[in-house]
């Protein structure tokens, strides 16, 4: 069988590719290992699969579209060629781990009509296999992969009429429909299964690419090397593309199908996942639409039965899946109902909430939401009596997005700074102000990271100075204060290892950087004159480095020759 793919497959490239697809199949490992027998079908229940030789070849597939081609044309002729071999048996290869694969890229690759056969073959007729191949594990991702080519729907049809016409050996190809058409096809699939799926741990995911799909949003393709760790956490980048107004039409459809079954949505983990996918997206392309959602979702949850007295929205709070839920509305609710629900829900429930293991995040988007509003005067009010056992409690989450919501309301900036001054014990005396860098760096009270037995105003630190990852983020929130004098002279009392132990840790130097590019041009002046002699020590360190170019892009001439002579 393979053979007969190969010379059919590959019948117009060169020698050396028909070389190369032509070699025997690798039945090591990733191939058919615990598969069973592949050849058996649907004889003795056991799943219909691809057998040893297709798996080579699809992964020999692979590997070419990993090497690249010349030019366009090679490159096309290729994808027509391969995707000729998968036709007729498009499930069993969107199932197959190395198929499934290979066919990702194969998608990536081909015209939206192309890319429409596949679907209407993954489907069937009327979709009905939608639903089958989008639970598994390996055709979920095909399905993502095909509905992501929308973005290429808006290409000149004539090249593709004119690329389809030549086509004469594929004279059903008109009956695949658009791929608009496979879209819509797939979305009323959804709608009918929407409960199932929802709460699938594989169509879940379709269900939500879908939502980005029909909204005009497209997700870049992940890379086929393992992200390393600094960008596992990263969100995905969107980028928009014009929809046809069909998918308007269907989004809606889609969103009132999801709200039938909000009940669903907030309880369980995988089906909320995907109802905050639709809050995200339509606050960015339909902000009427999630303004509905929105508050179609704050009745449901304000009207479940609870305690007498007792907000049924607390309780939801508090769970580890709604709460996420709830954070999303937030981050994308109006003014009205950031409002009403301080009022009738939240008022003097804050403190409980923040210390709360689950619910301190959903606080945290509350009062990023809220800064532009005046009811987060009263969610700072409400916060601030309890401060320091937010601390205590080691939720610096709502400690360091309170900071940074003062920035843009001045008003508030005193008593946060009092506040934290307080909270660290360096309020009183005042010579204990000049303290407050290092322990707002370290998250330490004065007693703890103080020898609290000398002499005072002559302090001896009980430790080498630290830093840790939130100390690092307030004290960036506070460089951007407009009154930052009291953070500017402890860095000044700083000595000058301290300086290059600060500039030279991973979290310490964007702290410093911070504090420098954000200090008036004397208070720059004086810290640059106190880095002197530490130059070639920073420009030798990794974060040291990145440190000092900052200084040199806001440097005057004349520090510029300064730090020029010293490296």
């Amino acid at each position: 069988m393979v053979e007969k793919m190969g010379a059919k497959g590959q019948k117009r490239l060169g020698e050396q590719e028909q070389k190369k697809m032509k070699k025997k199949p690798d039945r090591s490992k990733g191939g058919d290992r615990g598969r069973g027998s592949s050849c058996r079908g649907e004889e003795g229940g056991r799943k219909k699969r691809l057998d040893a030789m297709t798996v080579g070849y699809f992964r020999r597939v692979s590997e070419r579209l990993s090497e690249g081609f010349a030019d366009d044309e090679e490159r096309a002729l290729f994808v027509e060629n391969v995707l000729l071999e998968v036709k007729g048996k498009a499930g069993l290869v969107s199932t197959d781990m190395t198929g499934s694969l290979a066919l990702q890229k194969l998608l990536s690759l081909a015209s939206p009509n192309q890319v429409a056969g596949v679907m209407l073959e993954l489907g069937g007729e009327k979709g009905a296999e939608f639903k089958s191949v989008s639970c598994d594990r390996c055709g979920g991702h095909v399905i993502e992969s095909g509905i992501k080519q929308m973005v290429k729907w808006t290409d000149a049809p004539s090249e593709e009429e004119n690329e389809s016409g030549n086509k004469q050996e594929e004279p059903e190809g008109e009956s695949c429909g658009t791929l608009e058409d496979q879209v819509l096809c797939l979305s009323r699939v959804v709608r009918e299964n929407i409960v199932d799926l929802m709460k699938d741990a594989h169509a879940s995911h379709v269900l939500r690419t879908l939502i980005h799909v029909l909204a005009g949003c497209s997700t870049q393709e992940q890379p086929d090397a393992r992200p390393v760790k600094k960008q596992k956490r990263a969100e995905p980048e969107l980028t928009d593309f014009e929809a046809p107004t069909s998918f308007w039409w269907e989004l809606k459809y889609l969103s009132e199908s999801m709200m039938e079954n909000v009940n669903v949505c907030a309880t369980n983990p995988t089906a909320s996942a995907v109802l905050q996918t639709l809050l995200t997206v339509c606050h960015r392309k339909r902000p009427i639409l999630g303004k509905k959602l929105n508050k179609g979702i704050m009745e449901y949850l304000t009207s479940r039965s609870s305690v007498p007295e007792v907000s049924p929205l607390l309780v939801f709070l508090k769970d580890q899946s709604c709460s996420r839920l709830i954070q999303t509305v937030f981050q994308s609710s109006h003014k009205a109902l950031l409002r009403d629900t301080y009022k009738n829900h939240l008022k003097n429930q804050l403190m409980p909430l923040a210390l709360h293991p689950f619910a301190n995040y959903t606080i945290q988007s509350l009062i990023a939401a809220s800064v532009k509003y005046k009811v987060f005067l009263k969610v700072f009010d409400e916060l601030a009596s309890g401060f320091e056992a937010i601390l205590a409690a080691g939720h610096m989450g709502v400690i360091v997005q309170l900071v940074e919501s003062c920035v843009d309301r001045e008003e508030k900036q005193p008593d946060m700074l009092q506040l934290l001054l307080e909270a660290f014990h360096c309020s009183e005396p005042s010579t204990r102000h000049l303290s407050c860098l290092p322990l707002f760096l370290s998250l330490l009270a004065y007693e703890v990271y103080y020898d609290t037995e000398a002499a005072e105003g002559d302090a001896v630190p009980q430790r080498p100075l630290s830093f840790c990852y939130h100390g690092s983020l307030l004290v960036q929130a506070l460089a951007r204060f407009k009154d930052r004098s009291i953070l500017m002279n402890s860095l000044h009392s700083l000595s000058t290892a301290e300086l290059l132990s600060l500039g030279t840790d991973q979290m310490g130097s964007h702290a410093f950087q911070a504090l420098i590019t954000l200090s008036s041009d004397k208070g720059k002046g004086k810290i640059l004159r106190k880095l002197e002699g530490l130059y070639t020590q920073l420009a030798c360190s990794k974060y040291g480095s990145r440190l000092l170019e900052a200084v040199w892009s806001g440097a005057t001439i004349s520090q510029r020759q300064s730090i020029a002579e010293q490296l």
